[in-house]
């Protein structure tokens, strides 16, 4: 299984970084995992700017040159794994970004004039890791699990990812968070994923 880490935070000194090294931990131990790739948006200074004029139309977006390396990296993965935190009850906008560009028409699906288009990812399975301040049940009770349905619905499953697993962690800013056995349950789940 190869896995490909798009990471989302600008701070490596945060608790987002912690959970990126706990995926790699756990995948280290798993003879399963063949390769992981670590996408750092913000290390990269990935440009999450979508840009449509009169010389880039967004019809040609899914061959736009200076995506191919990260159009390949997508290809390459049998599983994506995003980690990033929850800013105003979604993810942050570079991730948003990353995604407007990427998962475009011709590379991520293709529209066949049916009522859903046709998923060019499928096959593909995700886990999203994302932390919070707030509790763990605010995005479900307050937001109606906004999150979870723009990931999942939205976004994966649009795409044809159909297998998505969620680890959506609350109180992340809190003494009381709980977070060394948060850690420890991400690095069990990489360490004994099978696919």
């Amino acid at each position: 299984m190869k896995v490909l880490v798009i990471y989302c935070h600008p701070n490596h000194q945060s608790l987002s970084y912690a959970f990126l090294q706990q995926v790699l931990h756990g995948s280290e131990g798993n003879g399963r995992i063949s390769e992981v790739q670590v996408l750092d948006l913000y290390e990269e200074h990935f440009d999450p700017v979508l840009v449509f004029h009169e010389h880039k139309r967004r019809r040609d977006m899914h061959k736009d040159p200076e995506l191919e390396r990260h159009r390949e990296q997508l290809k390459w993965a049998d599983k994506l794994v995003f980690i990033y935190p929850i800013w105003w009850g979604r993810p942050p906008a570079m991730l948003l970004g990353y995604i407007d560009r990427m998962f475009a028409s011709g590379f991520a699906y293709r529209d066949d004039g049916k009522l859903l288009p046709e998923g060019l990812l499928k096959g593909k399975s995700a886990v999203c890791i994302s932390v919070m301040k707030g509790p763990t049940l605010y995005p479900l009770f307050w937001l109606n699990n906004a999150h979870k349905i723009l990931m999942r619905k939205a976004l994966l499953q649009y795409v044809g990812v159909r297998k998505v697993k969620f680890f959506e962690f609350g109180n992340m800013e809190s003494a009381k968070g709980n977070h060394a056995k948060k850690l420890q349950r991400v690095f069990d789940y990489f360490q004994g994923l099978a696919g």
